[in-house]
């Protein structure tokens, strides 16, 4: 990548902002510039842990400070809209955490200011530059497992509403689909493309999220059965099926750190691919990357794949009539 740092900023100071900045310091010409909160005594606390130079108070006052490059956006999802484009407006390049909007309307407005600025933009799908997804990526792609017919993938655990108080928030777009329902429609995404049918069911919380949200996309010849839920666990595996063999990831599938390959039911081998850190570092190494190549998207995560994958989201919404 050259030998120039590339100077970084984070908006947000929550559990997911600590585990994208240690991560940060994992890569070589990756520097933690600035810091922001609306709590000054938590952008102090925050910078200080991850050697941040300069901790803010304000959102804004990061937006102007001169030297940040690229802004990592970790707010709740409600505000992703409109922090990315004010970010992208003082031209400022964005990796803003998924999902990127609650709103198909707002995902094409954010598009819409990265080609304006002509400035970086990628919605932080880390899963997508996992080492254990790039390579069975590239296997599906050779026909390893013949043509995928199925699909299996959900992301559950039980959630409470003292402790995780953002997830059970109408307000703060929370609920199973928009927090971790994204993942399982994104690997579909990825290995099937945009479905021909979306069929989608949800069992409600009294404030009108959803506690759990089950999903069959329907394929030309393949389907993917998905599911999300904040109050049921699971085991967290995914499962790949071809006409030759399938894929297992290991679990929790959405940071595999492997896969086992079967064909024809037997087990032919086991893929170990840890990821550097938590592995939000792959999509940071990505980021600087097309920075520095001069950029405005990824062509592992462009900003056509974000807006297809907004669009099924938006389907699933109005399907099981989510507030947002």
């Amino acid at each position: 990548m050259g030998n120039r740092s590339i100077k970084w900023g984070i908006v947000g100071l929550g559990n997911i902002a600590s585990q994208f900045a240690s991560d940060l310091l994992l890569i070589e010409n990756a520097e933690l510039t600035a810091v922001a909160s609306r709590d000054l005594t938590k952008a102090e606390e925050f910078g200080g842990k991850f050697n941040a130079l300069r901790m803010y108070n304000s959102y804004d006052l990061l937006f102007d400070d001169s030297e940040v490059e690229i802004i990592y956006i970790a707010t709740p999802h409600n505000s992703h809209a409109e922090l990315s484009i004010k970010a992208l407006e003082s031209g400022k390049h964005v990796l803003c955490e998924k999902p990127m909007s609650l709103s198909y309307k707002d995902a094409e407005r954010m598009i819409a200011a990265s080609k304006k600025h002509n400035v970086f933009f990628m919605e932080a799908f880390w899963t997508r530059f996992i080492p254990s997804v790039q390579d069975l990526l590239q296997k599906i792609g050779n026909g390893i497992i013949g043509d995928v017919n199925y699909i299996k993938a959900d992301f559950a655990f039980r959630g409470s509403e003292t402790e995780n108080k953002r997830l059970f928030d109408k307000e703060l777009g929370g609920g199973a689909l928009f927090d971790i329902g994204v993942y399982p429609l994104f690997l579909s995404y990825i290995v099937l493309g945009y479905p021909k049918e979306i069929a989608a069911k949800a069992i409600k919380h009294k404030n009108d999220i959803d506690l759990q949200t089950s999903m069959i996309l329907q394929y030309e010849t393949a389907q993917s059965l998905l599911h999300a839920s904040i109050v049921s666990e699971s085991d967290m595996k995914a499962i790949i099926s071809g006409t030759r063999g399938r894929i297992e990831l290991n679990a929790p599938w959405y940071v595999a750190d492997g896969y086992s390959l079967f064909i024809n039911e037997e087990k032919e081998a086991t893929f170990t691919l840890p990821t550097l850190g938590k592995g939000y570092s792959h999509e940071i190494t990505e980021c600087q990357n097309c920075i520095l190549n001069n950029e405005i998207e990824s062509k592992l995560w462009s900003h056509q794949n974000s807006l297809d994958l907004s669009r099924i989201v938006e389907e699933i919404k109005t399907q099981v009539k989510l507030p947002f």
